[in-house]
């Protein structure tokens, strides 16, 4: 994919949500593992939750799934969790 196929929010700051401070504790993830997630994305989708967008990644060599929402207002892009695909 390439940046041009990313959404205007793909390069908005990023706030990290207080659910995914807990889950990186529990994940044993830090934010600049995060932040290498975020950079090396593969592609996108939209969640099952109206406004959110799954971020397809990997991590550790495993796949995993980052939960964003864009916060139009604010211009900041809220992750929301993060956490390895299973199966």
């Amino acid at each position: 994919m390439t940046r041009r196929e990313w959404p205007e929010w793909w390069d908005w700051e990023l706030e990290l949500s207080p659910h995914l401070l807990k889950r990186m504790e529990d994940r044993r993830f830090t934010e600049i593992d995060l932040r290498r997630m975020l950079e090396r994305a593969s592609g996108y989708h939209e969640d099952v939750v109206e406004g959110r967008w799954v971020i397809e990644t990997r991590h550790r060599g495993k796949a995993w799934e980052v939960i964003v929402e864009p916060d139009l207002e604010r211009r900041l892009l809220v992750v929301v969790t993060a956490y390895p695909v299973w199966g």
